[in-house]
């Protein structure tokens, strides 16, 4: 079970913080995969299953973070660690 922000440690604080710098890296570039394929799927076969899954996926990226990133950023202006 994941420990709520305020309990974790300082680097505990900080490793989150850098997992969720990459991890944003990560899902921006598979969007953008995900929405060109989406964009060329609709040019060729109208909108299909494929065109519904790729949507779906879309949408688990961009809400699959774990803590809000305003708060790991608060947090860590309080901590001093910034």
């Amino acid at each position: 079970m994941k420990k709520k922000l305020r309990e974790l440690t300082n680097e505990e604080l900080l490793h989150e913080a850098k997992k969720m710098k990459s991890t944003a890296i990560i899902n921006a570039t598979l969007i953008g995969v995900l929405i060109g394929i989406l964009i060329y799927s609709i040019a060729v076969n109208n909108l299909g299953f494929l065109t519904l899954i790729l949507l779906f996926a879309i949408y688990k990226l961009v809400n699959n973070s774990n803590y809000n990133k305003e708060e790991i950023e608060n947090l860590l202006k309080e901590r001093n660690l910034k």
